[in-house]
């Protein structure tokens, strides 16, 4: 009997088929076990917020202070407070950051504020802001947590101060709307802080 071209077409690709049958199955497992192992770590970073601007916690003073030094910044104030040593640095570009505040704890970085000022802003829409960024960190940390509303009218100068928090993990985040108004005097500020605990 003689084979014909379309028998020995069907044996090869049988005998291909059933060679490659251990190999794909090993690249199925490989290909598994890299979606677990990254979905893993996927899920282990969402449990830790990491500060804005590429910083990670515990980078020493001498790293944040060279990036800070590279990106042209200008360090306003070095203070100690406790245990901790604060920075307040201005010139990190992004819309409205008026500063940022970095704390190291033993020498190793612990918090990183970012204050938001926009002079030309009415009290609508910092109010507008404030609920956009509360949507967003509610969307990605699950709904905050409000842990100050409080208006002070004992004074001449009339003070409202709102803040929600999220904890993630071993961090924790927190969003402040504060103003203070004397007369047609008013300042305004939207705070966002990162924080290692």
């Amino acid at each position: 009997m003689e084979a014909t071209d379309t028998d020995t077409i069907g044996r090869v690709s049988m005998c291909v088929t059933r060679s490659n049958q251990p190999v794909i199955g090993q690249i199925f497992l490989i290909g598994l076990i890299a979606s677990f192992v990254f979905s893993a770590g996927y899920s282990r970073a969402a449990d830790e917020l990491v500060p804005p601007f590429g910083f990670r916690w515990n980078d020493s003073m001498a790293r944040v202070e060279a990036v800070l030094h590279g990106a042209k910044t200008k360090l306003v104030l070095r203070e100690k407070k406790q245990n901790r040593e604060v920075w307040t640095v201005e010139g990190l570009i992004h819309p409205g950051l008026k500063r940022t505040v970095f704390t190291f704890k033993e020498r190793a970085l612990v918090a990183v504020e970012l204050q938001y000022e926009y002079p030309d802003w009415s009290i609508e829409r910092y109010n507008q802001r404030m609920g956009e960024i509360r949507k967003y960190f509610d969307e990605k940390y699950g709904t905050g947590k409000l842990v100050s509303r409080s208006r002070d009218h004992d004074t001449e100068v009339i003070q409202t101060l709102v803040g929600y928090q999220w904890m993630v993990g071993t961090t924790m985040l927190e969003l402040f709307y504060f103003s203070a108004q004397h007369d047609n005097l008013v300042y305004r500020t939207i705070s966002v802080d990162y924080k290692a605990l």
